[in-house]
């Protein structure tokens, strides 16, 4: 495991975690010492903590809770890369000191939640001469997460080994044939399933449905090239997969509050982020 501190702040501490541990590797007890969330970026792991089981795919957040002992697993994919916000008790309280969001373990892949983490990427990743600030990035992303979860009922999953196993490889599949045509009759045969059984095993497993989950992973790679190249929309939507425009724009849009091209303008920094996301859903700014 490598960790890299990106920011270090009196309210919050932002670390690039990059994992290449795998099945052949042994698991070991962990503790979290402050509340925090990990925007998986990549790759899948599995998540044990508080008595509950997770399995992790890009799109996921992990939560933590100063205190609670945790594992993390790679039963079944080898490496994962997380973009970790630590937050202090003076940021909490800001924040919204939510206990049921706070040990809640984790959270599945959700467009709102998505977007906004590829947006705190890009500026993670980013050069100064964006002018957004990390710092604020990373309490809005927050106060995101609470506000979201803190309305959302809780599933805590039920599956055998080889469920999960099914589940997060399948995972891992869409993601990376996203920008393909696929239907769940495709990705059912990936995984040597019937459609029906395939459905029930992905969804009771990861919580989200799998076509949710490809229109997810596909909003979440626009996102990413959206804030990092100068392609014009258009080429963006059929790249990550949409075959109409208006759909992918009226999808972005519902997703992160505002239009492609105006989060785009947020990503480098041309207006303040603040202006854009959060207050369209209700969300205090």
């Amino acid at each position: 495991m490598s960790a890299t501190t990106l920011l270090q702040r009196s309210s919050v501490t932002v670390t690039d975690y990059r994992c290449r541990r795998g099945p052949a590797d042994t698991p070991y007890l962990e503790q979290h010492d402050n509340h925090s969330f990990s925007y998986v970026r990549a790759g899948a792991f599995g998540y044990r903590t508080r008595g509950r089981s997770f399995e992790l795919v890009a799109g996921s957040i992990l939560i933590g809770h100063p205190g609670d002992e945790y594992m993390c697993t790679h039963e079944h994919t080898c490496g994962d890369e997380c973009l970790s916000f630590h937050f202090s008790p003076e940021a909490v309280e800001t924040i919204g000191d939510a206990t049921a969001v706070w040990r809640a373990g984790a959270v599945p892949p959700l467009s709102e939640l998505m977007v906004f983490g590829e947006l705190a990427q890009a500026v993670a990743t980013g050069r100064d001469d964006r002018g957004v600030d990390l710092e604020e990035v990373g309490l809005l992303f927050a106060r995101r997460v609470v506000s979201l979860v803190s309305g959302r009922k809780s599933v805590a999953p039920d599956a055998s080994s080889r469920d999960r196993r099914r589940a997060t490889e399948a995972a891992v599949w869409l993601d990376a044939h996203a920008h393909e045509p696929v239907d769940l009759a495709r990705v059912a045969r990936y995984s040597g399933l019937s459609a029906f059984h395939f459905l029930r095993l992905f969804t009771r497993v990861l919580d989200v449905t799998p076509h949710q989950y490809l229109v997810r992973a596909r909003l979440r790679r626009a996102a990413r090239l959206l804030a990092e190249l100068d392609r014009p929309v258009t080429d963006v939507a059929f790249d990550v997969g949409f075959t109409d425009l208006s759909n992918f724009v009226r999808t972005f849009r519902r997703a992160a509050g505002v239009s492609p091209r105006r989060f785009r303008q947020a990503a480098r920094g041309r207006n303040d982020p603040r202006s854009h996301f959060f207050t369209p859903r209700g969300i205090p700014s």
